[in-house]
């Protein structure tokens, strides 16, 4: 069962990524003849990119103060008098950082396929809405299958690295250990939600105030500097915050599910990592279902998406 697990993690990955080179493969500029058009498209793009990528780094940098802050606290408070032979704090620790650093790549990977897919979409709908659907879902799939994937190879890789340091540990206490994974993953996404949510709200009043109010200017018109950043808000807050709270929200409900099967099945390993083997088993599920999203018109988007999660 772990090598299906762990295979279906690699698959999820692997799927992310060719969906990832499909998008960004697209030229920036297809279909658009009028050179000032495409400076225009250049030149916007770049800008949300460079300040999303600018926002990420300096939110990162701060988030591994707390990081290693809070994981000397785990190391240091958590303890099972039961088990004096093992430090439980050490491991959970380890498990936390290990949570965290994933789930920040989460919201890496959802911010970059967005700043690379936005700009494409527009163009793809020049041509048609169905071009349109097709990009947008594309890079939609990228976080989503790269998300579960590293949720599901965190889960099943720690649980191998800890049942191998620490043999014949009653399962109880190892499930223990591991949902400092899920605290790793929901405290970073408790970070990307938060900080890009004011930051979004923040770039949107002002935007509004200064351009509508003040100069007159239509609303999201690239002439008011402030709009780009309020487009940065919407990458930060939606779009890299969302991958964060998804993964945070697979990873925590998942282990709560382990550490409860632990005290029911601790001598049934298929029992034990069924909760993980479910996530694994959605990641095929869910390429297949990516074959049925078939759209013409632009009145066959939302049935197709319907039917996807439906599907599925």
């Amino acid at each position: 069962m772990v090598t299906a697990i762990m295979a279906s993690a690699l698959l999820g990955l692997g799927i992310a990524l060719i969906y990832y080179l499909k998008v960004a493969n697209i030229p920036l500029t297809q279909g658009i003849e009028n050179s000032e058009e495409a400076e225009k498209l250049i030149k916007i793009h770049g800008a949300i990119a460079r300040g999303a990528m600018a926002f990420l780094k300096a939110e990162y940098k701060y988030m591994v103060y707390f990081m290693a802050g809070f994981a000397i606290v785990i190391a240091l408070l958590i303890d099972d008098p039961h088990t004096p032979e093992v430090n439980e704090g050490i491991y959970t620790a380890i498990s936390f950082l290990l949570g965290c650093v994933i789930s920040i790549v989460s919201g890496f990977i959802g911010m970059r396929i967005a700043t690379i897919g936005n700009a494409r979409t527009t163009t793809a709908a020049k041509n048609s809405i169905a071009e349109a659907f097709y990009v947008a879902l594309n890079s939609g799939a990228v976080m989503g299958f790269g998300l579960v994937g590293l949720a599901v190879l965190g889960l099943g890789g720690i649980y191998l690295i800890l049942d191998a340091l620490l043999p014949g540990i009653e399962k109880h206490i190892l499930m223990e250990v591991m949902a400092g994974f899920g605290l790793g993953g929901s405290s970073i996404a408790l970070f990307g939600r938060v900080s890009g949510g004011i930051f979004t709200k923040a770039a949107d009043v002002g935007a509004d105030l200064v351009g509508k109010v003040e100069q007159g200017i239509p609303e999201d018109d690239p002439r008011n500097p402030a709009v780009i950043a309020d487009n940065v808000g919407d990458n930060v807050g939606d779009v890299a915050g969302m991958g964060a709270d998804l993964f945070g929200s697979c990873a925590e409900s998942t282990c709560a599910a382990l550490v409860i099967g632990a005290v029911a099945f601790a001598t049934n390993l298929e029992a034990l990592l069924f909760p993980i083997l479910i996530s694994a088993v959605g990641i095929p599920i869910s390429l297949v279902t990516m074959f049925t999203a078939r759209v013409k018109e632009e009145k066959d988007v939302a049935p197709a998406l319907k039917r996807l999660l439906v599907i599925a």
